[in-house]
């Protein structure tokens, strides 16, 4: 949306993402516990009606886009009520606030910033096998931890911390995302496009890889919040060894791009990313 009227499938994620996060009207309208049973059964009703009007209103793509954004909408709202209900669980509750409302904003961002790029992977909900595979480990380590060491999952201090770091890494993102605009994009280009531009004014006057700064801190904040001092660990090796071949990738592209007036750039502004100085040209 480039000055003009968001896209259709931008759109029907909102309508869906909304139907979703409705969900925390139900304990208003029932008075049921959502945390007991009969109250997960209900949620799990009202998923299924969220589902079956999505069917109705929407077929092939379009209903693909809407039931991914409902989900995630649901799951912000499930987050929020257990962040604040009666229950230990309330940063776990932050953490699925966190996570689906990175996984929609990126789609929603996406849509509003460079529309032509837009598909199902802008979710980010399928990134890679090892991007799962962490996610889920960090899980099952706050589920264990909870239930063998449960005063582990009460440092309500590091998981403020780690909310902190969350919003902030993601808050860092978004701006990178809404400054870079139509050149923003998931995949890492290999030819550029006419419309391609360096980009050095705001944020990324101050580092290079703004969106991927934010995203690394956002990673490792998710694990802080939930007090995972194993996912910590993993998480930090993980995403930096990432993050320095991305942006040696990356980097190496936009050299190809932009030569001598990247090169430039590269020397007067720092990546943002601990000890990742980026790709190394010889003299």
């Amino acid at each position: 949306m480039a000055g003009g009227e968001l896209v259709l499938e931008g759109r029907v994620s909102l309508t869906g993402f909304v139907l979703g996060l409705a969900v925390v009207f139900i304990p208003v309208l029932t008075s049921v516990d959502v945390t007991g049973t009969a109250g997960k059964g209900i949620l799990a009703i009202y998923l299924g009606v969220v589902n079956a009007t999505l069917l109705i209103l929407y077929n092939g793509h379009i209903h693909k886009v809407a039931m991914r954004a409902a989900l995630l909408g649901f799951t912000f709202g499930c987050g929020l009520l257990i962040s604040f209900g009666q229950t230990t669980w309330t940063h776990f509750g932050w953490y699925m606030c966190a996570l689906s409302f990175f996984h929609y904003s990126e789609y929603l961002m996406t849509a509003v910033m460079n529309p032509h790029s837009l598909t199902l992977d802008s979710f980010l909900l399928n990134h890679s096998v090892e991007y799962t595979v962490a996610a889920v480990c960090s899980w099952l380590e706050f589920i264990l931890e909870k239930l063998l060491i449960p005063d582990l999952k009460q440092w309500r201090w590091l998981s403020l911390l780690g909310l902190l770091m969350v919003l902030s890494g993601e808050g860092l993102r978004k701006s990178a995302m809404m400054t870079a605009g139509s050149n923003f994009n998931h995949i890492v280009q290999n030819e550029k496009a006419q419309s391609h531009v360096l980009v050095t004014a705001g944020i990324y006057s101050c580092c290079r890889h703004p969106s991927y700064v934010g995203w690394f801190y956002w990673s490792i904040g998710t694990q802080v919040m939930l007090c995972n001092p194993l996912c910590l660990l993993g998480y930090t090796l993980a995403s930096w060894r990432f993050f320095r071949e991305r942006v040696e990738e990356e980097e190496l592209s936009l050299i190809l791009f932009f030569g001598e007036e990247y090169l430039d750039y590269k020397r007067k502004v720092p990546t943002g990313l601990p000890f990742i100085p980026g790709i190394q040209i010889e003299s």
